[in-house]
């Protein structure tokens, strides 16, 4: 029944908010080549604000100050040494296990009792000998090279243990004898306690558990976890391999990375595959290559407004520019396919642009604004990302559909890969 129906091939005279894609049209070709101007200007400073995007994972920035969350943080940070933390392992150099003389001029029988009994008392004697002062004066180092950092918060390890030791002692060093002596004597569950968390004698390595402070506006993750580690190269001499940063924190921000890094190269690799497969379904590389700019803009567009507004990429937002280059594929290929099929029938470019504005574009229109009043919803969130994944991804996919309505039809005019007119189709 639909097909014996006539097809009505006249205009729409649209009237209230569907005048919109008239409105872009009469825009459009009214501004002429300036859309192409602007477009570029667009794509420049798209490009110079995706170069300010940084690339950060700031959880207390995720909640409203008002939040118990975001005070809990907070006092986490003031009152109890910080709240994500990291571990740096540092394995010292075999030159610091150097003999200490324990066997020299102490004669209380002390050495007989580790080297005499079964196995383990012998081990236990060898690892006593691990705890020289060198040792322990390079531990004691370590710890307040960590502490001293003004974006960590309390730093645990067993260089604790020795600013302990030296308190109780009078602010004395204490001597590799005292160290092995105290090993020796203290039980094991003390041991598991608080030595065997921050060192390994069988590795000769030593773990220092620092705390960041969250609500540090200057804080930079991937900057402090890389400062730490070229800095205990640089001051005490180590080489990468014997300096390891790891924990929660290290982890968060490698995760991220990983996203920056593998979202920027795939949407290259995307935007390519996008272009073959607008070269098949449309079988013209002339417009392929069309058809994919203003999806580039739309996508680089998004970056860089976050770039510009200093909005850090996170897991959240990082997503964007992959929805918003669907989004846009999706209006291009429409818009596209409407625009070949009429022109056959109108052969001309400007009165194709007019009856594919009053026509596709309107369903185009609608489909995108039902899908930007469903992320829109996401404003309503407590969550801080959430909020501004709905905008951005609004935002995006309103620029995508401008793109498709201006930009798009206004490279098919001036590049006219249709080929040429067939009658010059007078605009009313």
């Amino acid at each position: 029944m639909m097909s014996l129906m006539h097809r009505d091939d006249a205009r729409y005279d649209a009237q209230g908010p569907l005048a919109l894609t008239s409105g872009l049209a009469r825009a459009t070709d009214r501004l002429g080549n300036a859309v192409l101007a602007i477009g570029a200007v667009v794509l420049v400073l798209s490009v110079v604000g995706l170069m300010r995007l940084k690339v950060e994972n700031s959880f207390i920035d995720y909640f409203s100050k008002d939040t118990e969350i975001y005070k809990g943080m907070t006092l986490f940070d003031e009152k109890l040494g910080g709240t994500l933390s990291m571990d740096v392992v540092v394995n010292l150099p075999e030159s610091a296990a150097v003999d200490d003389g324990f066997d020299d001029g102490f004669d209380d029988g002390f050495d007989d009792d580790f080297g005499d009994g079964d196995g383990d008392a012998s081990q236990d004697a060898n690892d006593a000998y691990w705890f020289t002062g060198d040792k322990m004066d390079e531990i004691k180092r370590i710890h307040d090279y960590l502490d001293s950092n003004p974006q960590t918060g309390k730093v645990l390890s067993f260089g604790s243990i020795i600013h302990l030791a030296e308190q109780l002692n009078g602010n004395a060093p204490v001597d590799s004898f005292v160290w092995a002596l105290l090993y020796s004597r203290i039980p094991e569950t003390l041991k598991e306690s608080v030595l065997t968390p921050f060192v390994s004698i069988a590795d000769n390595q030593v773990r220092f558990n620092v705390r960041v402070i969250e609500s540090d506006r200057n804080l930079n993750r991937n900057a402090l976890i890389n400062g730490i580690a070229q800095g205990l190269q640089d001051e005490f001499g180590y080489s990468p391999e014997q300096v390891h940063v790891t924990g929660i924190l290290v982890l968060y921000n490698n995760v991220l990375q990983s996203l920056y890094q593998s979202q920027i190269l795939t949407l290259g690799v995307v935007l390519f595959a996008i272009m073959i497969m607008f070269l098949f379904l449309f079988r013209s590389v002339k417009v392929a290559v069309l058809c994919i700019i203003p999806n580039i803009i739309a996508a680089l567009g998004v970056l860089g407004l976050m770039g510009w507004l200093g909005i850090p990429l996170d897991i959240m937002t990082i997503t964007i520019a992959a929805i918003a280059v669907g989004i846009g594929v999706d209006n291009t290929i429409h818009y596209m396919h409407r625009f070949k099929h009429e022109f056959h029938r109108l052969g001309n470019y400007r009165e194709t642009m007019y009856f594919c504005h009053d026509s596709i574009a309107r369903a185009m229109y609608f489909t995108t604004m039902t899908v930007v009043a469903g992320f829109s919803i996401l404003v309503l969130s407590n969550f801080i990302p959430t909020i501004i994944f709905g905008l951005l991804t609004s935002i995006a996919m309103m620029v995508a559909l401008l793109g498709a309505l201006t930009l798009l039809p206004q490279l098919l005019i001036a590049f006219r890969p249709l080929g040429p007119e067939s009658h010059s189709g007078e605009v009313s």
